[in-house]
């Protein structure tokens, strides 16, 4: 069956259809991942975004539920070059056309990727609709120009509050994991190191969240504009008083920033994928980063006096990381945890550690 994908520029793409049926908009993206593609499914950041992988061939390995990041897919629709229709892996479930049947993914094969991608590396992300046929042509770009990405933190929030790992042993620390849409790993990694998570919606206030006594509080990754967080900013700024601890991870980390004054602005296509070089300014070392975000701290409006620019992406030198003068409190816009992607930053989470430990010793 013929499905089209249709850019904001009036730009159509002819391919054929995967997943679920019907009409979608959204924003479209693209990642240069080449493996992960079901946790790229389930990356809740993806909120409102039609999804491309540049790597040709996707669901080699087919379906596995249990390397998902989140418990159902937030992105708007997706495309891939080509879709394998018989997947080879002794933990595969099913084959991936039916998990994104299952899971109500529209879905796009058999388009030129790599003249999306060029597209959109030359003109900047757009809004797309992905659709059975391009009658009423007018009336669909009208619908495209019109769509923008809204609520994504309130829309792949958690409801209410809850800790993760109850029936585990002793932990010796607790973190309260601030959920904008966070990525399951964030918590598996915490937990791996001898924590508890308490998982809390985006509208906990900080007097909430201090009620709990932690150690150190996270701020998670999510999708959307961070600007748009007034009230969580807010609160926010009142943590960053608080003298507990805190580790930001990409949405998190433009929160914390703009939090401390900071502004933030849209990229032209953003960073997505599992290859993105990022320099650490202290030691010179660089690193391969896994990242997925549309926007980025401004540099220049970091004041000096309250925190220190950590990490440079290598490529385009934007703001990767930041360090806190006024606060035990550090962030990173790269992905930490991974999954998928390489693990060459995981050390990260033993320097939240080191710092909830400080902290515990003091109180």
């Amino acid at each position: 069956m013929e499905r089209y994908l249709i850019l904001k520029d009036g730009t159509v793409f002819r391919g054929e259809a995967i997943g679920a049926s019907g009409t979608v908009i959204g924003e479209a993206v693209f990642t240069t991942a080449m493996c992960g593609y079901l946790m790229t499914l389930t990356d809740p950041s993806y909120y409102g975004q039609i999804v491309a992988h540049t790597f040709p061939m996707i669901g080699n390995y087919g379906a596995i539920e249990a390397d998902s990041e989140s418990a159902q897919p937030r992105l708007a629709g997706y495309v891939v070059r080509e879709l394998c229709g018989a997947g080879s892996n002794f933990r595969k479930e099913g084959e991936l056309d039916d998990y994104l049947k299952r899971k109500g993914i529209v879905g796009i094969a058999g388009i030129d990727t790599r003249a999306l991608t060029r597209k959109i590396r030359s003109s900047g992300v757009m809004n797309a609709m992905i659709c059975d046929d391009v009658k009423n042509l007018p009336q669909k770009l009208a619908a495209i120009k019109k769509f923008k990405v809204e609520r994504a933190v309130e829309e792949t929030s958690c409801a209410s509050a809850c800790t993760v790992n109850v029936s585990d042993a002793e932990h010796k620390y607790k973190v309260v994991l601030y959920d904008f849409g966070a990525k399951l790993n964030i918590e598996r990694e915490l937990i791996s190191r001898g924590c508890a998570v308490v998982r809390v919606p985006f509208d906990t206030t900080a007097e909430q969240a201090l009620a709990y006594a932690p150690d150190g509080i996270m701020l998670s990754n999510g999708g959307g504009n961070p600007a748009v967080n007034t009230a969580v900013i807010a609160e926010i700024a009142k943590l960053c008083k608080s003298g507990v601890p805190m580790f930001g991870i990409c949405l998190g980390h433009q929160l914390m920033a703009l939090a401390n004054g900071a502004s933030t602005v849209k990229l032209k296509y953003g960073h997505r994928g599992g290859n993105q070089p990022v320099k650490d300014l202290v030691t010179g070392r660089t690193y391969i980063t896994s990242q997925n975000h549309g926007y980025a701290v401004k540099g220049a409006s970091v004041d000096p006096a309250i925190a220190a620019v950590r990490f440079v992406n290598a490529n385009d030198k934007t703001v990767e990381g930041i360090d806190y003068l006024n606060a035990p409190a550090f962030s990173v816009q790269f992905h930490p945890e991974a999954c998928g992607g390489p693990k060459d930053t995981e050390f990260l989470f033993e320097r939240f550690i080191k710092l909830m430990e400080e902290y515990h010793a003091g109180r």
